[in-house]
């Protein structure tokens, strides 16, 4: 890294709040008017008051901002985690949403612990365990999840109507909440989603700065008082406006789950919080560093560990669970955020918004929030993604596609362990030898600054944690030259090449040098520079065959 560009990295703490206020206060408020509809829409989808995902947000600024790993990541509820939040308050309370709520809170806090003992223990690297190709199958899975019940509240179906309805039923019922629509309800949702689908096109940049979500919610409120609403012996069973519930800093946590006949259900939910909610934040963390212009890295296991400090807090007063998010903190970026003062000061207009606007979020319709998530779950479901595992190689799209199925069927938990073993088999049918699939076959040599690792047999993604290990010995400075010789290896899959890539970017950007050789012979599965590779047999070695 040169000397200007070492000088140019922000500076931290108070020193980067002296320096950088002015544009952290202004990327704060951008995001924080992002923050807003979305963290309403999450919460009101989650089964929890609409005011505690803006809870969980103000916490998420004003309290992990100081414990955060990360300058420049914003940290709130997730549309990722809707699916699991929803079902643990269903399953907890049985009927009973607002019983399922508190007792849903207990497992929370429990989970928040788990992340902080994660961090501690900093198995922040297992992320890397997962198969990329699943993990994207179970984000699209979440989003056809989230669209699945969010188009029947745009159109104004009967909330009564869609208790305890799972993915594929509620998927099977969208032509009879066509069919039945109020259109009143209906024109909201529409003009709601015409918004925010036409807006990445708008060609001013002026209006393109303004945040889509918001301008829904201005539309639909102006709507919503034109259409009377609030007039209960009209609407009263369909209840097309937000509740958004009190803004009060009360213990609303019950760890009733743990106790009698709830605690398998509780354990269930516990490892979906920790383990999903985890890698969802290892992820964002780990693209945020790649958009960062400074290229700062970010400490996963210390980030890990403020989410969880976040997450025991805001289930404490009984906000949703949080996670590193990535459009909010993508969109910190491109508004000039530079340090962790602008999750701060986006946690703090959100404190400021629900002490002064709850008259207001009284009067947003419940479609226009439904709309806002049905962009979420089109955005984590686009059909670019099925393109793009295409893209990268067939074999990636059969996990992808068989993940998502496994995850619409059972749950994220299931999903993700058959995406994994459906990668596991497809490996094996491709020819990976058996002996190297959880411990590679690795040589590292150093003489001074120049390292050479040889990977034999094959680098694969069960085995990526050794190799990890090893390149992590090796220090990301100036003047060190790395060699990763593939020559042996049998088979090397798509999450090991960009795993590899970003050690490459990586070593780049300290000043070193970071080169992956004698894949040549290798046989790539698509023409993506990134595709899974094997070699060959009649090209190997006896001793590797």
């Amino acid at each position: 890294m040169s000397t200007e560009h070492k000088q140019s990295v922000p500076l931290t703490g108070l020193a980067g709040l002296k320096q950088n206020w002015s544009t952290d206060l202004l990327s704060g408020f951008l995001v924080s008017l992002i923050a807003l509809p979305l963290s309403l829409g999450i919460a009101s989808a989650s089964n929890f008051p609409p005011i505690m995902g803006v809870l969980t947000a103000i916490v998420g600024g004003l309290i992990v901002a100081f414990f955060a790993g990360s300058e420049p990541t914003i940290k709130g509820p997730a549309a990722g985690l809707i699916v699991i939040v929803a079902g643990a308050v269903e399953e907890l309370g049985r009927g009973n949403l607002e019983l399922g709520w508190h007792l849903a809170l207990g497992v929370i806090v429990v989970a928040g612990l788990v992340q902080v003992l994660f961090g501690v223990l900093k198995v922040a690297k297992l992320a890397d365990f997962f198969p990329l190709s699943a993990v994207h199958g179970m984000l699209a899975a979440i989003g056809i999840i989230i669209m699945s019940k969010q188009i029947h509240l745009a159109v104004g179906a009967h909330p009564s109507d869609l208790k305890g309805k799972e993915p594929l039923e509620l998927i099977a019922m969208v032509p009879e909440s066509l069919a039945n629509m109020e259109w009143h309800v209906a024109v909201i949702g529409l003009v709601s989603l015409v918004i925010l689908f036409s807006w990445p096109s708008i060609k001013n940049k002026a209006i393109k700065q303004i945040p889509p979500a918001l301008v829904v919610l201005v539309v639909a409120v102006a709507l919503g008082l034109y259409f009377h609403l609030s007039d209960t012996k009209v609407y009263g069973d369909i209840k097309p406006l937000v509740n958004p519930g009190e803004f009060k800093l009360n213990v609303n946590v019950d760890f009733g789950a743990w106790t009698g006949d709830l605690m398998p259900i509780a354990l269930k939910y516990l490892a979906m919080f920790a383990l999903i909610g985890s890698l969802e934040s290892l992820l964002t963390g780990k693209a945020i560093d790649l958009l960062d212009p400074y290229k700062r890295k970010s400490n996963l296991s210390k980030d890990l560990t403020a989410v969880g400090i976040g997450n025991m807090t805001a289930a404490a007063l009984g906000g949703l669970p949080m996670i590193s998010e990535v459009a909010r903190s993508s969109a910190n970026l491109t508004n000039g955020g530079k340090t962790r003062w602008a999750n701060f000061f986006h946690g703090a207009f959100l404190l400021i918004f629900v002490v002064a606007l709850v008259p207001l979020i009284k009067l947003v319709p419940v479609a226009a929030l439904a709309a806002i998530l049905i962009a979420v779950g089109f955005r984590l479901a686009n059909p670019k993604e099925f393109r793009h595992m295409y893209h990268i190689g067939p074999e990636q799209l059969i996990v992808f596609v068989i993940t998502i199925i496994a995850t619409l069927a059972t749950d994220l938990l299931i999903g993700i362990a058959v995406g994994i073993a459906t990668e596991f088999i497809i490996q094996l049918v491709l020819g990976l030898p058996i002996k190297y699939l959880f411990k590679p076959d690795q040589t590292l040599v150093s003489e001074g600054n120049h390292h050479t690792l040889t990977i034999n047999g094959a680098a694969v993604f069960t085995n990526y944690l050794s190799i990890k290990k090893q390149l992590d010995t090796i220090p990301q400075q100036a003047g060190q030259h790395v060699v990763v010789d593939l020559h042996n290896a049998h088979y090397v899959d798509h999450t090991v090449m960009e795993n590899l890539h970003n050690y490459e970017r990586d070593f780049q950007v300290a000043g070193g040098e970071f080169h992956i050789i004698n894949l040549d012979e290798h046989k790539p599965m698509s023409a993506h520079p990134l595709a899974a590779r094997r070699k060959p047999k009649a090209t190997m070695q006896p001793q590797q065959v």
